[in-house]
This record gives structure tokens, C-alpha cells and sequence, in this order.
């Protein structure tokens, strides 16, 4: 199974990277939205400082949500869904693997851009690890949440406004959780709590998503 996981990870690289359009979207939604932010509000730095770590992080949601709608289609379109499931390997694995692909592509560059977008914001450099700490824990759980509603939508042609319906009150707790981290600690009050939470809901997507991963896409696919 873990040759089988990471072909298939090599696989959705290149057909990735065949899309970039697919990769840049997220990435340049997230750069407009805090890129504009200022320009709404004034360039007072205390008000963007204090704003920031909330900003930040739901720009983040929406960039990964943006992404979701179309991360099981084409698969669903050209019949591979069909195979994975009719496959001998275990489908929660393949479909872990997806998202896994999914998460390195196009969540990871948007961990490496927050830096650079949050000292504009004003955000002190002092809090930068934890942004990434936070959002290296926080955007895999967006997207192993966000693949459950988009397994389940993956059949509807419009089903972009039901995915975010049935994932954003799932998106709450790691919202509360990574805007809490980056806000206590531009105050000077402890993280470790808000961190060791993120982590704990980390692996619990990681362990459990998958199975209702593979559920969604037996009942899209009809089988």
C-alpha cells in the first residue's frame, strides 16, 4: 500500500502541474483578498495588527474551500472514481492519497506565502512561527474536511454552494483554534494549548477523514 499511496501522489503531481491554473486560483485569492484589506479599512497599523491574525485565517478557509470544488471531478468525469472504487486497494488509502497531493500543491504554497502577506498586515516577525506553526497544523484539516463535502458533492454540476454549506460549521473549531494562536501570541499570552488542539484535531482528520472520505465517493458514484 505505500508504493500504491505514493504513485498515486506522483500521479496527481503531474496532472497538477498540468493544471496550474488549479494551483495559482487559491493562492492568488488569498494574496488579493489581505492585499486589499488595508485599502478598505485605512493603513492605521495597530487596527491591521489587531485584525490580522482573524484576516488571515479566513482568507485561508476560503482559499482552500475555493480549491475543494473541483478536487474530485475530473476523476469523476473520466470514470477513475469508478476504478478506485471497483479497485482491490483500500479506498480511504487512495483517497487520503488525493488529498495529500492536493494539501502539498496547493495548501502548503499558501503556508509559504502567509509570511510575506502578514508583515503587511503589520503583523511583528516575532509571530510568524507561530502563523506557520498554526497553518501547517490547521490546512490539512481544512482540506481532509473539505474533501468529505466535496466526495459527497463530486456528482452535482453546481455543487460548489451545498460543499460550502455542509463544511464551513466544520471549519469553525480550526478557525477559533488558529486565529486564537496567532491573536495570544501577538498579545504575549501562551500558545502551547492552541497549538497541542490544532495538533489533536490534526491527527484526528487524518484518522478518521479518510473512511468518510471513501464513503462520500461509494455513494457519488452509485455503488
Amino acid at each position: 500500500m505505500g508504493r500504491v499511496f505514493v504513485s498515486l501522489i506522483v500521479r496527481e503531481a503531474r496532472l497538477l502541474c498540468r493544471r496550474p491554473a488549479e494551483l495559482a486560483n487559491p493562492l492568488v485569492f488569498f494574496a488579493i483578498v489581505i492585499a486589499l484589506f488595508p485599502l478598505a479599512i485605512g493603513p492605521q497599523t495597530s487596527l491591521l495588527q489587531s485584525l490580522s491574525p482573524g484576516l488571515i485565517w479566513m482568507a485561508a478557509l476560503l482559499a482552500v474551500l475555493l480549491s475543494l470544488d473541483d478536487l474530485f471531478r475530473s476523476d469523476f468525469e473520466d470514470g477513475s472514481l469508478e476504478q478506485w472504487v471497483l479497485s482491490c486497494h483500500p479506498l480511504s488509502v487512495l483517497a487520503l492519497a488525493k488529498v495529500a497531493a492536493h494539501w502539498l500543491f496547493s495548501g502548503l504554497a499558501l503556508v509559504v506565502i502567509a509570511p510575506v502577506l502578514a508583515l503587511m498586515l503589520g503583523l511583528p516577525g516575532r509571530c510568524l512561527p507561530v502563523l506557520l506553526g498554526s497553518l501547517l497544523l490547521g490546512t490539512p484539516v481544512l482540506s481532509l474536511l473539505g474533501a468529505v463535502g466535496a466526495a459527497l458533492t463530486v456528482g452535482l454540476k453546481r455543487g460548489g454552494v451545498l460543499l460550502a454549506l455542509l463544511i464551513l460549521p466544520l471549519y469553525i473549531p480550526v478557525l477559533i483554534l488558529g486565529s486564537g494562536a496567532l491573536q495570544a501570541n501577538l498579545q504575549g499570552l501562551p500558545v502551547a494549548g492552541h497549538l497541542l488542539w490544532l495538533a489533536s484535531l490534526a491527527v484526528l482528520a487524518v484518522t478518521l477523514t479518510p473512511f468518510a472520505i471513501a464513503a462520500g465517493l461509494r455513494i457519488s458514484v452509485g455503488e
